[in-house]
């Protein structure tokens, strides 16, 4: 069994899509970055590595590289699937907490929680993800940013 933890942030803008987990989040601000910007699978998948002790995201996806810019996040979870399974590994369990101030996301976390277990091909059971404001207070409490974290448990593949 191995552990991983990460943080992501990015910024929020107008004119950037708020994508989370691989939804579309209808709302007037977005998340910006050199990829889509999707904090929580930025979050997972650098858990991920980290449990892998591969390093963090901008390692195997630099910013400085064009082929990544505006990328979908869910497609680079899958690479970092392919990574953890060369490896031997499998998800035993993810849990992920999203801080923004708005949209309220309760209504997206199922499909966010489906998206995950889908492309790490494990159990819904074994993804959680929560939501909470920063009660307007911080970076996140007055809609500048957004921020994930995330904590999995991967175990060796038998």
């Amino acid at each position: 069994m191995r552990i991983g933890q990460s943080i992501d942030i990015h910024p929020l803008k107008e004119g950037r899509a708020l994508i989370l987990g691989g939804v579309l989040i209808e709302h007037d601000l977005g998340l910006d970055g050199h990829s889509d910007a999707d904090v929580l699978c930025h979050a997972c998948m650098e858990s991920i590595l980290g449990a892998l002790a591969l390093g963090d995201l901008g390692k195997h996806f630099p910013d400085t590289d064009p082929l990544y810019k505006g990328a979908n996040s869910i497609q680079l979870c899958a690479k970092v699937y392919e990574m953890m399974t060369q490896k031997g590994y499998r998800i035993g369990n993810m849990d992920a907490t999203i801080l923004i101030e708005k949209p309220k996301l309760a209504p997206y976390i199922e499909q966010m929680r489906e998206n995950i277990a889908s492309v790490f091909h494990c159990s819904i059971d074994a993804i959680s993800i929560k939501a909470t404001r920063g009660e307007k207070l911080g970076f996140v409490g007055h809609q500048e940013g957004a921020v994930c974290m995330a904590v999995c448990c991967l175990e060796k593949r038998v």
